[in-house]
């Protein structure tokens, strides 16, 4: 039985983050910890509804009226074991989800909807508190092998999932250590690298072999592995990144692509170099983009030291709220959205675009020529007259999102086109058209949520045990029937 009155009791409070000039002098999390009062009140939110909208808004399903009334009451241990039946990683979705349970939270129709989110990294704190993450090794191995190519979010549930169901599963990663975007994308001041290393501790004492510096199609073929194991997993992740290259300039140096200079930042958090091969210290930075890759790019170039820092958005400027007649709940709202790199500095640039990049004589980008721009239909753009006006830059990032999974040799081993859309088409059980190859996240629906790569990642671990003749039971999968493509 939920709190009756939470909801009127108590308003919508969030953890506060950590003073500006102390946080942008550093890379640690810029959130402080929430304390228990605060925690109990928020959860205390929760109205328990008859049908919780938030349910229909995860893709995991995750039992969120159940844990925020555990935490209510104080039974921390049951609520963490209520958030681990539907989510393997919640400390990597309570820092990096976006939230859609909470834009679909009931509460939200007439009121600010419940801290979600933070309920939930507070569940995974408080259980991480008093030591490592159990493990729960198999009892019963299956005597078949599954590969993973990949170790992102979807990658490591689905060798999470497999590995606990009996399969002897190993993960390749053609990085220097498993993580994926999550390791070298996203900045540690928004998400700590000890979280991932917890884990992959806790399944490797499951019996996950991790393979690094293994590039799947290079060093060895994906052929090759298809006959090694029993069943492969693809969770390659979509990172054919988006280009500008019918931009007037877009040759000069200068210009990269955000993953590439965020890689380079987490390198040298991780101590895995002495200096980032792009450095924004001194410099005027654009970003072109205006999502979350971007206010990587604003926060890391922040604590480089950049002398001045513009994002370059060709959307409109959207509403502060949400417009409930164009945009009503419970869809996801389209409203203005502050992300901590923005309380930090720089100047977020909306309804323009990039005429062209302007290079001094030695071909280095020294300032960008910017116009206001009207968007219409099919994403057209109209320049607005009398609005050109250059700007100084040393350093420009395209965060302009993905186009796909990346072509490579892997993909031509075993004769697996990518589709118009650029991710690689699966049947009703996720599997290709190669008997034994499943596909999970990113690689099969395109660039989205954390939450989907993870359920993905469950649900392609569901298809593979089903596929190897498993007779237990895997937590419920979506189905792709039930997981609309971004």
């Amino acid at each position: 039985m939920p709190d009756p009155t939470g909801f009127l009791k108590y308003g919508r409070q969030l953890p506060l983050l950590r003073p500006v000039p102390e946080r942008v002098a550093d890379w640690r999390d810029v959130y402080q910890r929430a304390d228990g009062q605060l925690i109990h009140e928020q959860a205390s939110r929760c109205m328990n509804c008859g049908v919780p909208y938030c349910h229909n808004g995860c893709p995991l399903g995750n039992l969120i009226p159940d844990w925020n009334d555990l935490v209510r009451t104080g039974d921390w241990d049951r609520a963490a074991d209520a958030l681990h039946a539907t989510n393997n990683f919640p400390e990597f979705t309570g820092r990096l989800c976006p939230a859609p349970c909470e834009a679909a939270c009931v509460l939200g129709i007439g009121d600010d909807p419940v801290t979600i989110k933070q309920v939930e990294v507070e569940i995974i704190n408080r259980a991480t508190d008093d030591g490592p993450l159990r493990p729960f090794p198999v009892v019963a191995p299956s005597g078949r092998t599954v590969a993973v190519v990949g170790s992102g979010p979807a990658g490591l549930a689905a060798a999470q999932q497999l590995a606990r169901a009996g399969h002897a599963t190993t993960v390749y990663e053609r990085s220097d250590a498993p993580g994926g975007l999550l390791r070298y994308g996203i900045p540690d001041f928004k998400f700590e690298k000890h979280h991932i290393d917890a884990r992959l501790a806790q399944m490797a004492a499951e019996g996950v072999t991790f393979v690094t510096n293994c590039n799947v199609g290079v060093d060895v073929s994906l052929a090759d592995l298809r006959q090694q194991h029993d069943a492969v997993v693809l969770a390659c992740g979509a990172l054919d990144a988006r280009d500008v290259p019918d931009t007037p300039g877009r040759e000069l140096t200068g210009i990269h692509q955000a993953m590439v200079y965020l890689e380079g930042s987490n390198k040298v958090v991780a101590g895995k170099l002495d200096a980032p091969p792009i450095s924004a210290a001194g410099k005027h930075v654009i970003v072109v983009g205006g999502g979350d890759t971007a206010a990587d790019c604003l926060g890391t170039a922040h604590r480089q030291g950049a002398v001045s820092v513009q994002l370059v958005e060709v959307v409109p400027l959207p509403p502060p709220q949400r417009d409930s007649n164009r945009n009503p709940w419970p869809t996801w709202p389209i409203m203005l959205r502050t992300a901590s790199a923005h309380e930090e500095g720089g100047q977020r640039n909306y309804g323009c675009t990039i005429r062209r990049f302007i290079g001094d004589d030695n071909g280095q980008l020294r300032a960008v020529e910017l116009v206001d721009v009207v968007l219409g239909p099919g994403f057209t753009l109209t320049e607005v007259e009398g609005t050109i006006r250059e700007i100084p830059a040393d350093l420009a990032f395209l965060a302009i999102g993905f186009a796909g999974t990346q072509p490579g040799p892997h993909l031509e081993q075993v004769e697996l086109p990518r589709n118009r859309r650029g991710t690689i088409d699966t049947d009703k059980e996720w599997q290709t058209a190669v008997p034994g190859v499943f596909v999970a996240g990113d690689a099969r629906r395109g660039p989205s949520l954390i939450v989907w790569a993870i359920a993905e990642g469950r649900s392609a671990a569901a298809a593979v045990h089903q596929y190897l003749g498993g007779g237990g039971r895997l937590p419920a999968p979506i189905t792709p029937a039930s997981a609309p493509l971004a």
